[in-house]
């Protein structure tokens, strides 16, 4: 999807716009309008990281003047310090994706396309892109897609968040909003290998549990109040005999969204 909406790849179907221009038709003016940091940052590594953000600035008409004011600006916001005049080949995966992101920015664009922006990072660089990102979108006022396989991260940065399951867009709308949808609670139970099936027999059968899914060594149940339920979902399960190794209330995460969407045994069976 994101090569496609970034004019990368023509769409075989369907129209798509972005800042108000068709992918397909108008793809020159979509190009001016956005920046691409790919999940694979195409660096050259023999060029310093000021050099890279110069040709960047050539490549899009920039005077020598705007490209110092702009080189300038970006260090101060992705922090990369006396690097910048370092090859790119002696940068750590958080600084590259730092100085990927200040490419993507040299022309400031209105939209701003991240695919998996954090992954492989530690979390300290983890917590640097969230900060930049942010910066971006509150101070800057860029509009941000991001796409990203871990959940929290969407829960964390996003305004919408839309979940893609199979190819398809499955569900749509703000982090609040999808995780009120699956209930006001969650409770897990930890079980061990073989044991997620008998716990699932046990607790389907009570009133206090709306839905119930596995995920890997995991049960899932979504509850109305978690307080009031978890005390019966607990007596239940030692009534019937089946242990597990702790039983857990909290409040319900865009994983839960997910798992609750595409079926957790599904996953489970497909993992």
């Amino acid at each position: 999807m994101v090569r496609m909406l970034t004019t990368l790849l023509t769409p075989t179907s369907g129209t798509a716009q972005v800042a108000g221009h068709d992918v397909a038709t108008d793809a020159d003016r979509v190009r001016l309008r956005i920046g691409v940091a790919l999940q694979e940052a195409a660096l050259d590594g023999k060029q310093t990281g000021r050099e890279l953000l110069d040709l960047q600035g050539r490549l899009y008409g920039l005077s020598r003047t705007e490209r110092l004011r702009r080189v300038k600006e970006l260090l101060e916001l992705v922090s990369i310090g006396d690097a910048i005049d370092r090859r790119i080949n002696t940068y750590s995966g958080g600084m590259k994706r730092r100085l990927d992101l200040a490419a993507a920015l040299v022309h400031q664009p209105e939209v701003l396309f991240l695919d998996e922006p954090t992954t492989g990072l530690d979390p300290t660089s983890r917590a640097a892109v969230w900060a930049e990102v942010r910066y971006l979108n509150e101070h800057l006022g860029i509009t941000i897609f991001l796409t990203t396989q871990y959940l929290e991260e969407a829960d964390a940065l996003a305004d919408r968040v839309g979940i893609i399951a199979l190819g398809k867009l499955v569900a749509e709308g703000t982090p609040t909003d999808l995780k009120r949808a699956i209930g006001s609670d969650v409770i897990v139970a930890k079980v061990t290998a073989g044991q997620a099936a008998g716990v699932v027999a046990v607790v389907e059968r009570l009133a206090e549990v709306d839905r119930v899914e596995i995920a890997g060594d995991e049960v899932v149940m979504s509850v109305d109040r978690g307080a009031a339920a978890i005390s019966p979902v607990a007596v239940a399960l030692a009534e019937a005999g089946v242990t597990v190794e702790g039983l857990t209330l909290r409040t319900p995460t865009l994983d839960d969204v997910f798992l609750h969407i595409t079926g957790g045994r599904l996953q489970e069976d497909a993992a």
